[in-house]
């Protein structure tokens, strides 16, 4: 903690790559868990991915005070327009056009984890600027717009980290129901988040719920570092380049028959829902009229449906097939969401509050259900050595288009209403489905997985980690012993 400037600097500073890449073959990894032939163990018993689990979550609750906090904070101290919300989410989203890529290569040169546990230190001192700016009487959008940018930089890493580190904590047949405890517990921080800071938010200022979120940075990245993961350094080959690196992970997405549509698709969805999002808090606080309270109540309500998105996912797949889940899911999204614009005209706030919970709720449960078993799928078909730069790739497409959406979201609120701009995107939602719904995914009740790697061979032998990463030789098991996440 006490080392937060070149933790800084590391993220953001090319030259302090390390030289080595993570890697591991599945079969390998499955080896080091105890019966790994047999049926997988209990993850909730798990002490390391319990910790794991924690940190996330920890991270995930102080995130969403923040999320409450930033638009209230914009819309009813600084009085910021639809275009001023447009830029601030533009800023927040800014960091996946333009550093996504990148990032997938450094993070398969660096320890996941390592890189996750960093981010979370540069957000947690980012996001602490807003209440001291504020108890100064200095506050202004363009802080808003700094501070959210530098957030958006560090969650590009901590995500790609995040979606990359799973198959090294976890044995292949656990990676679905990992990526449901995940998700789920990321839905119960997205329900208790908001609720809580729309009830904070009765007894002290915005501003000052960015504190908790950045304590909440803090103990996710403390719980991170007592985590254990069974990533193997080996020696990065010396022709390698950045370049070249960053062409293999698009490559491998673009030519695959089910990745490209399962982009096409999340790419669609985002532009949406940020069309959608960016502009909430004005229909929500200005339009309808709520407080802010109800605000967070709307908001943690609806991810209700993301809870039982997630646990229930895998049964869903069970039923109708792992493959025909995605489509499914994504046929939902559309016509749930126009309850939103119609919550504008209906006259009643407490109907329209109504609305807004129904429809938050079934988006949610279908944005879930999607998530759940999309990344799931990218992580069982993806070589292990290409999986940063593949998930960064995707990140580079469908968070990509946020910052160009939340801007044309501001544009259409000033030009044509807020209410018409809610209907452009629950069409768009309607037409998001189509990529995954032609296609081999309808009706496949299995994913595919992909081929074993072949070990590393001895001239790949591990050199030290620079950063910190866990060395060679005796690692450590999950439970201690010797042996060692929407898009959308």
């Amino acid at each position: 903690m006490a080392r937060t400037l070149p933790d800084a600097e590391w993220l953001a500073n090319p030259n302090h790559l390390c030289q080595t890449a993570p890697v591991s073959t599945p079969a390998a990894r499955d080896a080091a868990v105890p019966d790994a032939g047999g049926p997988a163990p209990s993850l909730a018993k798990d002490p390391n991915f319990r910790h794991f689990w924690a940190g996330v979550t920890l991270g995930q609750l102080g995130a969403q005070l923040g999320n409450i906090a930033l638009p209230v904070v914009a819309v009813q101290l600084l009085l910021a327009s639809e275009l001023q919300l447009g830029v601030l989410n533009a800023s927040a989203t800014a960091a996946f056009l333009l550093v996504g890529l990148p990032a997938g290569a450094w993070v398969d040169r660096w320890a996941k984890r390592r890189v996750m546990i960093r981010a979370d230190v540069v957000r947690a001192v980012a996001i602490s600027a807003i209440p001291v700016l504020w108890a100064f009487d200095a506050l202004a959008m363009w802080h808003l717009y700094v501070v959210a940018a530098v957030i958006g930089v560090a969650t590009v890493f901590f995500d790609v980290a995040y979606q990359s580190v799973l198959p090294f904590l976890v044995r292949r047949d656990q990676v679905a129901d990992a990526n449901g405890k995940l998700e789920g517990v990321a839905q119960v921080a997205r329900v208790a988040g908001p609720a809580a800071g729309g009830l904070l938010l009765k007894v002290i200022s915005a501003p000052l719920l960015f504190i908790a979120d950045a304590i909440g940075y803090a103990a996710s990245a403390l719980l991170l570092s007592r985590v254990r993961d069974r990533e193997v350094p080996r020696a990065r080959a010396p022709e390698a380049r950045l370049r070249t690196e960053i062409a293999d992970g698009l490559a491998f997405v673009v030519r695959h028959p089910l990745l490209v549509r399962i982009v096409a698709c999340t790419t669609l969805s985002n532009l949406a829902s940020t069309l959608a999002f960016t502009l909430l808090p004005i229909l929500v606080l200005r339009m309808i009229g709520l407080e802010p309270f109800w605000f967070g109540v709307v908001m943690g309500a609806g991810a209700v449906g993301g809870i039982l998105g997630a646990v229930l996912a895998p049964r869903i797949a069970r039923v109708v097939g792992e493959g025909t889940a995605i489509p499914l899911s994504a046929l939902i999204a559309g016509p749930t969401w126009a309850l939103v614009p119609l919550s504008a005209s209906v006259g009643s706030p407490y109907l329209a509050a109504a609305m807004l919970v129904l429809a938050e709720f079934c988006f949610s449960f279908s944005v879930l259900v999607y998530n759940v078993m999309q990344v799931s799928m990218r992580q069982r078909i993806c070589p292990e050595h290409l999986l940063g730069r593949m998930n960064a790739s995707i990140r580079f497409f469908v968070w990509g288009i946020m910052p160009l959406a939340a801007l044309l979201s501001g544009f259409l609120g000033n030009r044509i209403g807020v209410v018409p701009t809610m209907w452009v995107a629950v069409g768009l939602l309607v037409l998001a489905a189509l990529p995954v719904l032609l296609s081999p995914l309808l009706g496949m009740r299995t994913l595919p997985d992909a081929p074993d790697e072949p070990a590393p061979t001895p001239d790949t032998a591990a050199t030290p980690d620079p950063l910190g990463s866990t060395p060679p030789g005796p690692e450590r098991e999950p439970g201690g012993g010797v042996g060692d996440a929407g898009d959308r």
